[in-house]
């Protein structure tokens, strides 16, 4: 079996770094806030002015003027501070998001990403992403490795419009964890459940084995 969203967000907490300045995408990406140590000393961003969420509230700590950039509710830390959207793009244009952990329709071999738009549907905005794989300097892509049909999202090239181009570092599915060098996916991490032959089945783009590949640990 795949790896659940939550087990899929407990990976990617441990590519935070303590003291770090963090953005979370919409989706899985928002999940690994519940998983970084209260003493990590991180700080997690968002576009909408914030700068120090916290956890996701429980029940009777739901506050509806608290929210991020997804308008889901959240909590905050001690030390952190509310400012305009304009100083939030400010601080991502200028280089101060030391990671960024975004959903995505499709990832391609060149580490290009589509995540915020699919034609002929309605977008509401196409949020912050196009900033953060600019400004960010490091980007992970969490997403699905299939879509609803079981075609692969890991493709040779997008075909949706593109948000960034040659941006992306890894890219984390819930079937395992890929590096883009060279213009091909390497597989580091499968899921357990998983073998390294059926990842690769659910992988259009080129992509090879690293010798040292190994099972997530969960």
């Amino acid at each position: 079996m795949p790896l659940t969203r939550e087990q899929l967000a407990q990976r990617l907490a441990k590519e935070v770094k303590p003291g770090s300045v963090v953005n979370l995408g919409i989706g899985i990406p928002t999940l690994v806030a519940n998983y970084l140590a209260p003493d990590s000393g991180v700080f997690l961003q968002s576009e909408n002015g914030l700068l120090g969420i916290g956890p996701f509230p429980n029940e009777s700590e739901v506050d509806p003027d608290l929210i991020n950039a997804g308008k889901q509710t959240i909590t905050t830390i001690s030390g952190s501070s509310f400012f305009s959207s304009a100083d939030s793009f400010a601080m991502i244009r200028g280089g101060h998001i030391d990671l960024t952990i975004l959903g995505a329709m499709q990832v391609d071999q060149n580490g290009n990403i589509a995540n915020w738009m699919i034609p002929g549907k309605m977008v509401k905005g196409m949020g912050g992403a196009m900033d953060l794989v600019a400004g960010a300097k490091r980007v992970l892509v969490a997403m699905q490795q299939t879509d609803k049909e079981g075609h692969s999202k890991l493709l040779k090239k997008c075909d949706l419009p593109l948000t960034g181009q040659s941006c992306i570092h890894q890219v984390f599915t819930d079937h395992g964890v890929f590096k883009i060098e060279n213009g091909e996916f390497v597989l580091i991490e499968h899921a357990p459940d998983l073998s390294v032959q059926e990842v690769l089945a659910a992988t259009e783009g080129q992509c090879r084995v690293s010798p040292d590949v190994r099972p997530i640990p969960v």
